[in-house]
């Protein structure tokens, strides 16, 4: 995640930064009750190794470099005011409001993997920001101090070019998230350095700047979730105020077991799923459940950051009614019984446009609640139309039925393991409050067996016995299915309450990653 600094000119120099991706945001401050932009938050994020540890600069009236975060400090306007006055007031933790000159020295001691990220702040004085440019680029070479900076970063371009023309070795981040990675990378920044959310909404410019080799950074990641997403994206810096819990989820990561993602949606849109990762399954589709598919937004959509799947308790005509195209099909037997359905729901599915062979799938989402709801987050094999199910093979990654509230099945069936006698292997695992907050369910699938996960805990490890394709049916691929059925063989056993429509699942994210 670092690099070796080019500048060979300081007697004492950074030989490489640390290899994570942590940059504390204003030092390492927020768990240890320690003022922000404070030496003692520097030396707390060298001490935990983080590979950088960010702070601000900004210039008094008699042309001091300090470092502070806000345009005022105690009350007084820092441009406005000389330092003498304004480090009459000391940090909470009694320091002296430290100057450019004595932070870097600081971080220069007893450091030899962290990299100090200069966030240079804008002025709205006219010529300003260029004379705050060249001060600060010409303090960090009169203490011999460039390969300490790891980056310059700022919200002025200016700013930024300025340094860039000063000094050719040095790496600068855009803050702003108002230009595209080829607009950066025209222009000489080294990367981008961009709000969350302003990323999450256009996710393409993550592998655009990856293939134009701009370096990747966001702030402020403090959510596990919004830490996760980074560390699946692979960007080489993570910009928090909780640098210790993106050391906790760096472990937990299967990129640390040499996982890459491949696919994924993230649901940062509005509207249908997109065309291109799902389909839909419509009607009655099997299990003798009783809700009818539809690809209706009142079904299925994504808003605010989620898919839903939304079932509801409404009448729609059977199109199959009477149909004579499951006479053969003794499992449908059912369909062309019925008039019409009085449940309506929805079934997605990667079929035809994304399956794998091996891998770790995650599903992160907050499940439908009421007796006779049945969702299921589960794969198929790819070769089910050539030799039929179950010798195809099925993966129930997630099953959950609402008259056992607490608990989640992971199960396989096979031609040799299947429900249909009784043979199934699966395991259950208590669950707390499905349905008012969200989970991730995994599978952890390699050639020689499958791990089923509920948020990190192994609850179902199956070997591969290497017999035959009747109990091992598992070395194809397979594609994704998610949704939310009403009633049927398993979901119906304790009835409906039709009290509880609608329902949703939530989904937050669907990521895989595979293996090289």
């Amino acid at each position: 995640m670092g690099f070796v600094s080019c500048t060979m000119v300081s007697q004492k120099t950074m030989e490489a930064f640390a290899d994570n991706p942590v940059i504390a945001h204003r030092g390492a401050w927020k768990s240890n009750q320690l003022p922000e932009n404070s030496i003692a938050s520097l030396k707390k994020a060298i001490e935990l190794n983080c590979t950088g540890s960010e702070f601000d600069v900004r210039m008094t009236q008699d042309h001091v470099l300090i470092v502070t975060h806000d345009a005022t400090y105690n009350d007084l306007i820092v441009e406005e005011t000389t330092y003498a006055e304004l480090s009459k007031h000391k940090l909470p933790n009694g320091e002296t409001l430290p100057t450019l000159k004595q932070y870097v020295i600081a971080g220069m001691e007893n450091n030899s993997s962290t990299g100090l990220v200069c966030e240079i702040k804008p002025s709205k004085v006219e010529g300003r920001n260029i004379e705050i440019a060249k001060r600060v680029v010409k303090q960090v070479k009169e203490l011999k101090a460039e390969s300490y900076i790891l980056s310059y970063i700022s919200f002025s371009y200016e700013i930024l070019k300025k340094v860039k023309e000063l000094d050719v070795h040095a790496k600068t981040q855009y803050l702003d998230g108002s230009k595209t990675p080829e607009q950066l990378k025209k222009d000489g920044i080294s990367g981008l350095d961009y709000i969350l959310y302003k990323l999450k909404k256009r996710p393409e410019w993550i592998q655009e700047a990856k293939a134009s080799g701009l370096s990747l950074n966001a702030w402020v990641a403090n959510k596990t979730e919004d830490i996760d997403w980074l560390i699946a994206n692979a960007f080489n810096y993570i910009t928090t105020d909780e640098p210790e819990l993106v050391f906790e989820r760096l472990i937990k990561s299967p990129l640390q077991n040499g996982y890459e993602l491949v696919w994924s949606d993230e649901f940062n849109y509005k509207g249908k799923p997109e065309s291109a990762k799902w389909g839909y399954d419509y009607g009655f589709i099997n299990n003798e459940e009783k809700q009818y598919f539809t690809d209706s937004l009142k079904n299925v959509r994504v808003e605010n950051g989620h898919l839903i799947i939304e079932a509801h308790k409404e009448k729609i005509a059977n199109k199959d009614y009477k149909s004579e195209a499951f006479k053969n099909k003794s499992w449908l037997h059912y369909v062309p019984k019925i008039d019409s359905a009085q449940y309506t729901s929805a079934r997605l599915k990667t079929d035809g446009l994304a399956s794998w062979k091996y891998g770790r799938i995650e599903v992160r989402a907050k499940l439908p609640k009421g007796v006779g709801l049945w969702p299921a987050i589960w794969m198929l094999g790819e070769n089910r139309k050539q030799v039929g199910w179950p010798e195809s093979g099925e993966i129930d990654i997630m099953e959950h039925v609402g008259f056992n509230a607490d608990s989640i099945f992971g199960t396989i069936h096979t031609k040799a393991f299947n429900h249909m006698i009784g043979t199934e292997r699966g395991k259950t695992i208590f669950i707390e409050k499905p349905y008012d907050s969200f989970h991730v369910f995994a599978l952890e699938w390699t050639p020689d067996k499958m791990d089923f996960i509920l948020d990190d805990v192994v609850y179902n490890h199956i070997e591969n016995e290497h017999k035959t394709t009747a109990e091992w049916p598992f070395d194809q691929k397979f594609h994704l299915i998610l949704n939310v059925s009403v009633g049927g063989m398993l979901g119906g056993q304790k009835g409906i309450d039709n009290s509880v429509f609608p329902q949703q699942m939530l989904v937050d994210y669907v990521r895989v990653y595979q293996k090289n």
